[in-house]
């Protein structure tokens, strides 16, 4: 690692955050946002900083060493087969630099649906001023007291958790392993996978905070949305493909459960005939809950002690594990 090559970036680092890069990487970083421009450019590129490769990455980038995920997620990078044990290339992800904005989202949604506020919205532009919430069925839930139940105790969802006792909710949560008397702060009762179904039947709400993997691809499906309440309040922060969407939609017509909060959608751009964005109980956004004005300082500040413990030849943050799928 004593010699320096090429740094490639796809993520669009402010001039500050490439300078500080640049002192730590012992090279220049260079940011290509243009997809035929970054192609030619991977020859000489030992460490990349992007959320995508091409198919081709072996052939066009064989002095490839590591590649620091611009997002938490990494999912979209399986089919290249980097992922894989014997790629040959480590692999690291930027988990956790989106926790408080997604968090943040995640209780925004509550609150949204909580107080019927699209609606209101929607009131406004058309000039109406409603003389009681009862003339337009506008809801008046309360977060304080309400059962959360998180799915997938990651940083996300822990930062989920911390912001929801702020509102004196009383939490649940699952994660993927739990020891036998386990406590995780601000969550009232820990269970593991094999217990969903139990905390399903308790939740106000339910927060879906987990990585697409094989274990979570299709999760949510009519036996786990039967499990809810017909009130509970589905937020989907994680992957669209974490629920079977067909399903999702069904159990909103019918009833089966309040509403639906969805920043991710099985397949994206959600079709423009898909029926979620009629629905009444459904509120929808294009994958954005994750952007924050402050996300380039995060990732620079986690790229930069990245690339000083890879010179030196110390274990990086946020490695990617094959066996686990994230």
């Amino acid at each position: 690692m004593t010699t320096a090559k090429k740094v490639l970036s796809t993520f669009p680092f402010s001039s500050a955050s490439l300078s500080a890069l640049r002192e730590v990487a012992q090279t220049d970083v260079l940011c290509i946002t243009k997809s035929e421009e970054f192609r030619t450019m991977l020859r000489d590129v030992e460490i990349l900083c992007t959320y995508w490769v091409p198919n081709n990455w072996r052939e066009l980038a064989p002095q490839l060493r590591w590649l620091q995920a611009s997002a938490a997620g990494v999912d979209g990078l399986r089919p290249t087969g980097i992922l894989e044990k014997d790629s040959g290339i480590l692999v690291t992800t930027a988990v956790g630099m989106q926790a408080s904005p997604v968090a943040e989202y995640v209780i925004g949604s509550m609150l949204m649906f909580n107080r019927s506020w699209p609606e209101m919205v929607n009131l406004q532009s058309h000039h109406k001023w409603p003389i009681s919430s009862s003339w337009y069925r506008l809801r008046a839930r309360e977060l304080n007291g309400q059962v959360l139940g998180i799915i997938g105790l990651g940083s996300i969802g822990r930062h989920i958790a911390r912001l929801a006792k702020a509102f004196d909710m009383r939490v649940l949560a699952t994660r993927r392993t739990v020891r036998e008397c386990e406590q995780e702060p601000y969550v009232d009762q820990l269970y593991p996978r094999t217990k969903l179904h139990t905390m399903l039947h308790q939740c106000d709400y339910v927060a879906l905070a987990v990585p697409l993997t094989q274990e979570t691809d299709g999760m949510i499906g009519e036996a786990e949305l039967r499990a809810m309440q017909p009130h509970t309040y589905l937020v989907n922060v994680a992957r669209g493909r974490v629920i079977e969407e067909e399903m999702l939609i069904r159990a909103l017509k019918e009833g089966w459960i309040g509403g639906a909060g969805l920043d991710v959608a099985e397949k994206e751009p959600l079709p423009a005939d898909s029926p979620l964005f009629s629905l009444p109980n459904v509120i929808l956004t294009p994958h954005i809950s994750g952007e924050s004005i402050h996300y380039d300082q995060r990732l620079t500040a986690l790229f930069a002690d990245n690339l000083r413990r890879y010179r030196a030849g110390e274990p990086l943050h946020n490695l990617y594990i094959p066996e686990r799928g994230y």
